[in-house]
């Protein structure tokens, strides 16, 4: 079986590699022309963001005919394939996927799994699908791991800014200049119906870093956890993230990293959060 997925995964290109996972592309619009995100370095992106300020690119999920073209191309040598994408209450990208899994039924037996989450929480259910297929497990039982860890991944986060996503018009003019004049740092998290929602709102970033540690603690108690420390440009908020984790989680496992440029879209450079799964989900697919 082969295992597609999309760039939203914020997956580093050698654990692709490594678990052999093949991504989509998904693009950023610039007013020059479309970048594969997947070709684009998150600080050149951040730096071509930037510059040209006040305007905003766009983002575009894959047609129906790349993903028909991909699957066409797999099924040469494996029928099955398995495609884990993006939360459909965030992107049509599962939609374009299952159209153009529609076009090649008679060439390739594809699945599609909709992980109703993003970035790190997507990443978790992919490499579980790997590892649980290298370790030879049969689909349902894939899935049923999967609805567990989807169930019980959080995915939070806290801007430094919200005009990324009032120009990308992800949230209305008015809230954004609310939040702006009062100066609120949002904390945002993937909801069960793979929706974003608000936490809460704080005054400083430091306090939002260190309420999102909190709101994880409450959640997951003394559970270990691999929690996944995610960023835009904002390393050093990102070392303070993963210090409030050391103090009030049970870490097993942390790593930090970059977060999609076609994510950043609508995020600006200010972005940390964290995405955690309890680490026995995780533990017994080998690696």
């Amino acid at each position: 079986m082969k295992i597609v997925t999309d760039c939203a995964a914020d997956m580093p290109n050698e654990e692709l590699e490594r678990l052999g996972i093949v991504q989509a592309p998904l693009f950023i619009q610039f007013p020059e022309g479309e970048v594969n995100a997947m070709e684009i370095s998150a600080d050149e992106f951040y730096n071509r963001l930037e510059a040209m300020r006040p305007q905003i690119p766009t983002t575009a999920q894959p047609s129906s005919g790349i993903f028909a073209e991909l699957y066409r191309k797999l099924a040469l040598t494996e029928k099955n394939i398995f495609s884990v994408h993006i939360s459909s209450g965030l992107s049509g990208t599962i939609n374009s996927a299952r159209d153009g899994g529609e076009q090649v039924k008679a060439e390739a037996n594809v699945s599609f799994w909709d992980t109703l989450t993003l970035s790190g929480g997507e990443r978790f259910q992919v490499v579980a699908a790997a590892l649980a297929h290298k370790a030879g497990w049969a689909m349902d039982k894939i899935q049923e791991r999967l609805t567990k860890i989807r169930e019980k991944t959080e995915v939070i986060y806290t801007l430094d800014t919200l005009e990324y996503l009032a120009r990308g018009g992800r949230i209305g003019r008015v809230k954004a200049l609310a939040g702006a004049l009062l100066n609120l740092k949002p904390i945002i998290r993937v909801d069960i119906d793979g929706k974003y929602s608000t936490v809460k709102n704080e005054r400083t970033i430091n306090k939002s870093i260190a309420a999102i540690a909190d709101h994880l603690a409450e959640k997951y108690g003394n559970t270990p956890v691999w929690v996944t420390v995610l960023h835009g440009r904002f390393a050093e908020k990102a070392d303070l993230l993963s210090n409030e984790f050391k103090q009030k989680l049970n870490v097993a496992k942390m790593e930090v990293q970059r977060i999609s440029p076609v994510l950043g879209v609508h995020t600006g450079p200010g972005i940390v959060g964290a995405a955690v799964v309890p680490m026995e989900l995780m533990s017994d697919l080998g690696e």
